[in-house]
């Protein structure tokens, strides 16, 4: 039988003084230890949350690269500022103030991927001690982020129809956060979307308490039906929301090209926390990538990307209801890369990941995704990595796992 084993704990030397208390406290991924398993031919994985490879605009990241390294010889190899290169800066502010949120290039920080603006705000906003609240179910690796930072971790009740204002607010009174982490589109792992009702009350409530709101918003380009719907940033005065986003979904993962747009009380944080980190981004992917926005490739290949993701959400979506036991329940997202399901009660995903293993399928358990208090029946699916008939015989598996 297949079994998930995770990472092993760190372990100790004698002799030698042990690791950081901070990391041996914080476990390891449960989707980066499951993708080193299902890389083995044949498996249909439902996991990773992958863009999908055959998508990506492989010619015109070369032209751009080659015109870079032709047009700026050894300066696109040298060290560059920690803000970041200002023509990708601005052109992330221009996307921002296209959506209905006015945003200027100075707000901007190019960071390392969207994962190292979590881990920057992280550091800059956040003392050992201190409260963030996140909701329930959260994306993964931003609890990582905050338990390393020292920070307590309070579950806010979600669901589909948004974030629990009651019981936000009731939260912030006992616990006079410092922050609140939110997906608000798309979200990862459940797909569901904050309407603009559910966003401006959750920002009231911020308003009200005196805690920031971190907006991380990697997905708001791959919309796929419905309308979009206003950055929580848009909806309140500077300062109080503060955004993360990524072209790893829209453009290419590999390239580790995110921001998180700032303001001036938390700017001066960032760039230090940034500069003790890494100094600064590539400098060659930042001008590169510059260079692919300029050249008007980027809109034309996010198009393509969510016509073809449109499909194979479809295909999932037809899927699941022969490959699901009855009584269950999912999200239908209007974008983003997951569908959410939720098994009868008693069912355990945990336990069922070796069996669906076993008849080359993968999917996420939904348990780790909770900060506290997990709902074991609960699992992630992503539509993104395979086409149509690939994800048809990874539903019809699945449900032959699941009934076996």
């Amino acid at each position: 039988m297949t079994t998930l084993q995770p990472t092993p704990a760190p372990t100790t030397v004698p002799g030698l003084p042990p690791l950081a208390a901070r990391v041996r406290a914080v476990p390891s991924s449960v989707i980066r230890d499951l993708l080193a398993l299902i890389e083995r031919p044949g498996v249909i994985s439902f996991a990773g949350g992958l863009p999908a490879p055959e998508l990506f605009d492989v010619e015109g990241a070369r032209a751009s690269f080659d015109a870079v390294l032709a047009e700026a010889g050894p300066r696109a190899l040298q060290y560059s500022p920690t803000e970041g290169n200002r023509a990708l800066r601005d052109a992330v502010a221009a996307r921002y103030t296209e959506r209905g949120l006015p945003t200027d290039g100075a707000d901007v920080v190019i960071t390392t991927g969207s994962q190292q603006g979590l881990n920057l705000l992280a550091t800059a906003l956040v003392d050992p001690g201190d409260v963030v609240l996140v909701e329930s179910p959260s994306y993964l690796a931003a609890l990582q982020c905050f338990a390393l930072a020292g920070a307590k971790l309070v579950a806010v009740p979600s669901g589909e129809d948004g974030v629990d204002v009651e019981a936000l607010a009731a939260l912030a009174d006992r616990w006079a956060p410092k922050l609140l982490y939110t997906v608000p589109t798309f979200q990862n792992p459940t797909g569901r979307t904050l309407d603009l009702a559910n966003r401006q009350a959750v920002v009231a409530v911020a308003e009200r308490h005196g805690f920031r709101v971190l907006e991380d918003d990697p997905y708001a380009e791959l919309r796929y039906s419905g309308e979009p719907v206003l950055p929580m940033a848009a909806l309140t005065g500077p300062g109080r929301v503060v955004s993360t986003g990524s072209f790893s979904k829209i453009l290419a993962p590999g390239l580790r090209l995110g921001w998180v747009r700032t303001d001036p009380s938390v700017r001066a944080g960032v760039v230090v926390a940034k500069q003790a980190a890494d100094l600064h981004t590539s400098t060659v992917d930042q001008a590169a990538a510059a260079h692919y926005l300029a050249a008007g490739r980027l809109d034309a290949a996010v198009d393509r990307t969510r016509q073809e993701y449109r499909r194979r959400r479809d295909a999932l979506l037809a899927g699941l209801p022969a490959a699901l036991p009855p009584g269950s329940r999912w999200t239908t997202p209007d974008g983003g890369m997951f569908v959410w399901a939720t098994l009868p009660e008693g069912w355990d995903t945990t336990a069922l990941l070796p069996r669906a293993l076993e008849h080359d399928v993968a999917f996420v358990p939904g348990a780790p995704f909770f900060p506290g208090d997990p709902q074991p029946s609960t699992m992630r699916l992503s539509f993104t990595t395979y086409g149509p008939d690939a994800i048809a015989e990874g539903t019809r598996r699945l449900a032959a796992a699941l009934a076996g």
